[in-house]
């Protein structure tokens, strides 16, 4: 052998040093990634309260007796199914309010104290 041909390197050692140093690149990428999160405006936003929930679901409960109502005057309910529909949405509602009464420490109103005892017809 010639003095030349063996300080050339081998080509799988030269592959075998790029497949390294991609993979040395690769890791360091992945932790600057992970590690170097830049946090959101709503990461540091609290968490949803009960009175939130409530406000959400008396706004659903709204919503649907206006989209009953809006049904029925199309035609898609008979008057008995209205009114039990909108019985039940109603005394829902009156829940949802007398729980909010309750949580913000306001003094639910007759009218919402009895609902909120009454029983739906069809449960």
């Amino acid at each position: 052998m010639s003095p030349a041909i063996s300080l050339m390197p081998s080509p799988m050692i030269s592959v075998g040093v790029y497949i390294g140093a991609a993979c040395v690149l690769l890791a360091v990428g992945t932790l600057l990634y992970v590690f170097n999160v830049r946090l959101d405006a709503s990461d540091y936003v609290p968490h949803r309260t009960k009175l939130d929930q409530l406000l959400e679901r008396r706004d659903a409960i709204y919503d649907n007796l206006r989209d009953l109502r809006f049904e029925f005057r199309a035609g898609k309910y008979s008057e008995k199914d209205y009114e039990e529909i909108k019985q039940s949405l109603e005394i829902e509602a009156a829940r949802v309010l007398a729980d909010m009464d309750t949580l913000t420490g306001s003094t639910p109103t007759p009218a919402t104290r009895q609902a909120a005892a009454e029983r739906p017809r069809n449960s």
